[in-house]
């Protein structure tokens, strides 16, 4: 008896915390302002999509830093280009398998080429990419990082 309600509870638990999250869908009007914010907060806002396997592999990355830098004046936001049915859902369980907490939305804006080079003139699009900024100084990562990359930028714009 002590056995099943103990499983009905921690159904009950993991079925809510499975549909408390929404990820918010943006286009990229939406997302820009939050692109250029002139605060005393650094921005780390990774590009990133479930099906980019050097994304995949980075995430952890940005969750130990997520973790290491909380205290500090420091932002995370994990911006998905993942599309298709049951979006939702199966973000919510691939992070949740990841582990990963930081805020993650959805950018749906099909017309990637208006919208690529404002993140950065430099961007060809491909993914991973990561934007590092404070209102003085801005860095742009083409490609997967390492922990200690993310680590590096993040204290050198710091300073």
């Amino acid at each position: 008896m002590k056995v099943k309600l103990f499983l009905a509870a921690f159904l009950m638990l993991f079925l809510t915390n499975l549909s408390a999250q929404e990820f918010q869908v943006y286009n990229f009007q939406k997302l820009e302002p939050r692109l250029h914010n002139q605060n005393d907060t650094l921005y780390v806002i990774n590009f990133w999509a479930m099906w980019c396997k050097p994304c995949v592999e980075e995430l952890p990355h940005f969750e130990k830093a997520h973790n290491n830098f909380k205290n500090q004046k420091v932002k995370f936001l994990l911006v998905s280009l993942d599309f298709g049915k049951n979006l939702n859902q199966r973000m919510h369980a691939f992070l949740n398998r990841k582990k990963i907490t930081p805020e993650v939305i959805i950018l749906d804006d099909p017309d990637s080429n208006k919208w690529i080079g404002k993140v950065d003139p430099n961007w060809d699009g491909a993914l991973p990419a990561t934007l590092i900024y404070t209102k003085q100084q801005r860095q742009f990562f083409k490609g997967q990082l390492s922990y200690q990359e993310i680590k590096r930028a993040i204290e050198n714009l710091l300073q």
